[in-house]
């Protein structure tokens, strides 16, 4: 079973499962996400990351919505947002995953 998140979540096509609990409560929850293949992303460009900046803004400004932030992690293979923040580091700006570059 699907829930309904939207196309733009990072839950969206993710399964869902249920658990009986001993009290016979049913608890719904997500399937593990795993990070896709870095294979799977087209580059659109590189952002080298100055002092101050935050991926909510860099998601902003190159893919039009700050809550996307999240694909700048699954671009750079980063469980932890926070491991992108480094002065000097090089983010990899992609296509959504999947979709093929020109």
């Amino acid at each position: 079973m699907f829930e309904q998140f939207p196309i733009t979540s990072r839950y969206y096509r993710l399964e869902t499962a249920s658990l009986e609990m001993p009290d016979g409560k049913t608890v719904r929850y997500l399937r593990r996400r795993f990070l896709p293949p870095a294979g799977s992303f087209s580059l659109l460009r590189e952002h080298t990351i100055v002092e101050g900046e935050r991926l909510d803004h860099i998601a902003a400004q190159n893919l039009g919505d700050a809550e996307q932030f999240w694909r700048l992690c699954d671009a750079n293979n980063a469980l932890r947002p926070e491991d992108l923040l480094e002065i000097g580091k090089k983010l990899k700006i992609t296509l959504p995953e999947g979709i093929p570059g020109v």
